[in-house]
């Protein structure tokens, strides 16, 4: 990887411990995303990192920091399900959130999913860059998050491949 940062899978590392550290940061990670901190917050839930943890994976430098990570999911109908894919500011454009999501989509393919799909803000910017990357179908969703709360639905067939 770039810069000499290293994909290491949640499962390796201390759960509890993880998640306390990615959310100390969360402001930074999370800078450009319109969501509320308290909806970032809500992306984290413990179980991401406890139960679920062998689909996520941290971008870490060589001196152990944390560069980015995803957290996600496979469920029983083969839906690989992205919860949150966030990079460092000063990691961004490093191709960073492209091996994180590569990363995701082969462990989900080789599960069995069909389908890789994330929820987003309209507007966002960065993810509809990568959606765009990846040749996602781009859905809009109104009321996805709760009343006025709307929401893009990204979508991509299994295996994954950038364009």
């Amino acid at each position: 990887m770039s810069g000499g940062l290293r994909l290491v899978g949640i499962e390796e590392l201390s759960a509890g411990a993880l998640r306390d550290r990615l959310l100390a940061r969360a402001d930074a990670f999370w800078s450009d995303s319109a969501l509320p901190p308290g909806d970032v917050r809500a992306l984290h839930d413990p179980l991401f990192f406890h139960q679920l943890g062998g689909f996520g994976a941290v971008a870490l430098t060589p001196d152990d920091r944390d560069a980015g990570y995803l957290l996600g999911l496979v469920t029983a109908d083969r839906l690989a399900v992205v919860q949150a894919l966030a990079v460092d500011p000063a990691h961004r454009r490093h191709g960073v959130a492209v091996r994180l999501l590569e990363r995701f989509a082969a462990l989900a393919a080789g599960t069995g999913a069909r389908v890789v799909q994330a929820v987003a803000v309209p507007g966002d910017g960065a993810v509809l860059g990568l959606a765009r990357r990846f040749g996602a179908r781009v859905t809009p969703s109104a009321g996805h998050a709760g009343p006025g709360a709307d929401r893009l639905v990204l979508t991509r067939a299994l295996p994954l491949h950038r364009r």
